[in-house]
């Protein structure tokens, strides 16, 4: 067709409705550049020296970011005879994935080369797992021993990701049992035919049967040559993929059977949600079934820091040696699963759980079980060391001491329906905590401890004690005190 003076065909084939502008005219510089290399030129000319050519004056550009499919040695047949061919690092560990056509003008290869690849490999490893991304070595630092045992067509080329597909088994294998016992023989994995997603499904159940969940690290990686897995699965990242299943839906994407599969299978979607509800299903236990301890009264959950699930008894298996007490004391130092989080703050403190530590929960006991030591003794809290807190059952003193000491003591005898110490304070040594609050410090240091001394002072502690049996002696009637 004829063009009109406004229509100017483009080397690439596309119509401009303009004509392109016009050249720019080199700047002052690149003429004086151009000119001295032209003058060295000729100078060089002149002394019988090659004169190299200026870069893109007389050079033909090549096309860039073609890849080599193959070998080296066929890349430097195609190339010019002046080039000199470039020497490609050891590729014998490369790993990468095949290039887009490429296995396509793989599968095209005589079957016979296939299969002599396929030797060689076997021969270096031993079986044809082939890792999924491996690539046939090109050049290695043994003077290319191991290269030379692969077909020269091969190198360079991605070798699981050609044979281990249903294009390469319907060109070549497909009703040819000859070609089937010939694979069979070389230990040919025919599981890595099927699709990707069945492997990672037989991958996922292999693994929830050997570790009881699918809480898989994101470096696990199926382990080579273990009987527990199906020999296709062997090397896949698992890790990686279930990270890549549940932050880019890879797999799933809008496919509801494949997530309904995985739901069935008990797969972790959040797994910041299922630690946690696991923590909050362990407290709630631990409340019900765990030791005497709990502040009913008050709805204070406290842990021991070093507490630890036992197996057995009525606590889950799926529980056994969960350490609860560590848990407890990271999420009040470090914020575990609470950080950024107030709906489920809200739901330990709903519990019971006390962000301010065991070390505050050890005050509140202390304080409770001196209020009713000091009600019972008349405002007096001269506690002594040995003294706990009693059950029901062992009464408040055995029947000598209440006679030895009725003037201080009177009324310390109780029916059951009536015993003023609360059963989470029953056992607690008393004596004992009091004793490192006079000599240690104990519970006043910090912020606290002005307020925690005038509590104590209020209800009459004896801050030094007289020495020796602190029992005094029994006043007869009419006699006064002091005298």
């Amino acid at each position: 067709m004829a063009l009109t003076g406004c229509q100017i065909r483009h080397n690439e084939g596309r119509i401009l409705s303009h004509p392109p502008p016009p050249p720019r005219r080199p700047a002052a510089a690149s003429r004086l550049l151009l000119f001295l290399f032209i003058l060295l030129s000729v100078g060089r000319t002149a002394l019988g020296l090659r004169s190299p050519s200026p870069p893109g004056i007389g050079q033909e550009r090549g096309p860039r970011n073609i890849p080599t499919l193959y070998s080296s040695a066929s890349a430097a047949a195609a190339a010019p005879a002046a080039a000199t061919p470039i020497v490609s690092p050891p590729p014998s560990a490369e790993r990468r994935r095949a290039r887009p056509g490429e296995t396509r003008i793989l599968c095209s290869l005589p079957y016979d080369s296939a299969v002599r690849c396929l030797r060689a490999y076997r021969s270096f490893h031993g079986d044809l797992v082939i890792p999924r991304r491996y690539i046939v070595p090109s050049h290695t630092d043994d003077g290319g021993r191991v290269a030379a045992a692969f077909p020269e067509e091969w190198r360079g080329a991605p070798l699981a990701e050609t044979v281990y597909t249903m294009t390469w088994w319907k060109r070549h294998i497909c009703a040819q049992p000859d070609r089937v016992e010939e694979l069979n023989s070389l230990g040919f994995v025919w599981e890595r035919l099927q699709s990707e997603w069945n492997l990672v499904v037989a991958a996922l159940a292999a693994y929830r049967t050997v570790h009881g969940d699918l809480m898989i690290p994101s470096s696990f990686v199926v382990p080579h040559g273990d009987a527990s897995y199906l020999k296709g699965t062997w090397g896949i990242a698992l890790g990686n993929t279930v990270y890549r299943i549940r932050s880019r839906q890879q797999f799933v994407n809008g496919d509801a059977e494949r997530i309904h599969q995985l739901d069935m299978m008990g797969f972790v979607w959040d797994v910041s949600e299922h630690l946690f509800e696991r923590y909050m299903t362990a407290l709630r236990l631990y409340r019900s079934l765990g030791p005497v301890g709990q502040n009913v009264r008050t709805n204070v959950l406290q842990v021991p820091s070093r507490f630890v699930v036992p197996s057995g008894g009525e606590w889950p298996p799926e529980l056994w040696g969960y350490p609860l007490g560590d848990r407890c004391a990271a999420v009040r130092q470090k914020g575990l699963y609470v950080k950024n989080s107030p709906m489920r703050r809200r739901a330990l403190e709903d519990l019971g759980f006390q962000f301010g530590g065991n070390a505050s929960l050890g005050w509140l006991n202390v304080i409770h079980a001196a209020a009713i030591y000091s009600e019972i003794g008349g405002r007096l809290l001269d506690v002594p060391q040995s003294f706990v807190v009693p059950r029901p059952s062992e009464r408040a003193l055995r029947r000598a001491d209440i006679e030895q000491r009725e003037d201080r003591y009177e009324g310390w005898v109780f029916y059951d329906d009536d015993w003023p110490w609360p059963e989470y304070l029953w056992g607690f040594p008393l004596g004992q905590r009091l004793k490192d609050v006079r000599i240690k410090g104990l519970y006043l240091r910090g912020a606290n401890a002005g307020e925690r001394r005038a509590q104590l002072d209020a209800l009459g502690f004896v801050w030094k004690p007289a020495m020796g049996r602190r029992f005094p002696k029994t006043l007869q009637p009419g006699e006064a005190e002091g005298s």
